[in-house]
């Protein structure tokens, strides 16, 4: 019998075997499997916009310093070419990567969206309970979160947290220091 076969199924990836397979969490907080990543059309046309430059622009930028580089003549103790293969380096890896999220991302129109429960796209409004403060938080996608903007990620502690939470209700988020607590005041749609 080969090693393979004797691997639980979740390790060969075999997906017959559901409860071990890697799962992730949907953009409407259910949990599913090879779910598509919830992202915003502004947050898409971002990292397509990232990808382009860096196919169009800075590849061939950094492909025409490599060949630079190497007409210095000795590559051992020439700076500017490891400089430039590390680059390029960069380089291939994000657009690796950028074309695997964009392969696997799900656009969400927020424009017009209505729900009376926290799902991706919201912004939300709370009141911290201790300070009585007010926040102001909008869930997007990892890639177009920004606290700047008070864009925070569905995966981030709050975001898991406010998922599924109605006007009225009661959010408790576990930070380093304490164990925060937030009324959710107002959920609405608008486009980032």
């Amino acid at each position: 019998m080969a090693v393979e076969h004797q691997l639980p199924s979740w390790m060969r990836g075999d997906r017959k075997d559901h409860r071990h397979a890697i799962r992730k969490t949907g953009f409407n907080g259910h949990r599913g499997e090879d779910m598509p990543t919830p992202i915003t059309r502004k947050g898409y046309e971002a990292l397509k916009a990232e990808l382009d430059r860096l196919h169009k622009v800075e590849r061939p930028r950094v492909i025409e310093a490599i060949a630079e580089a190497r007409a210095h003549g000795d590559l051992s103790e020439n700076a500017e070419y490891d400089a430039a293969k590390e680059r390029q380096g960069f380089i291939e890896a994000r657009l690796a990567e950028l074309k695997g999220k964009l392969a696997d991302c799900r656009i969400i129109d927020i424009a017009g969206r209505t729900s009376e429960t926290v799902v991706f796209g919201a912004t939300v409004v709370l009141i911290e309970q201790e300070a009585q403060a007010k926040k102001q938080y909008t869930l997007v996608g990892q890639d177009e979160a920004d606290l700047k903007f008070s864009r925070i990620s569905v995966q981030s502690p709050v975001g898991r947290a406010l998922i599924g939470k109605r006007v009225g209700d009661m959010v408790e988020v576990t930070t380093p220091a304490k164990v925060v607590e937030y009324e959710v005041m107002e959920i609405r749609f608008e486009e980032l």
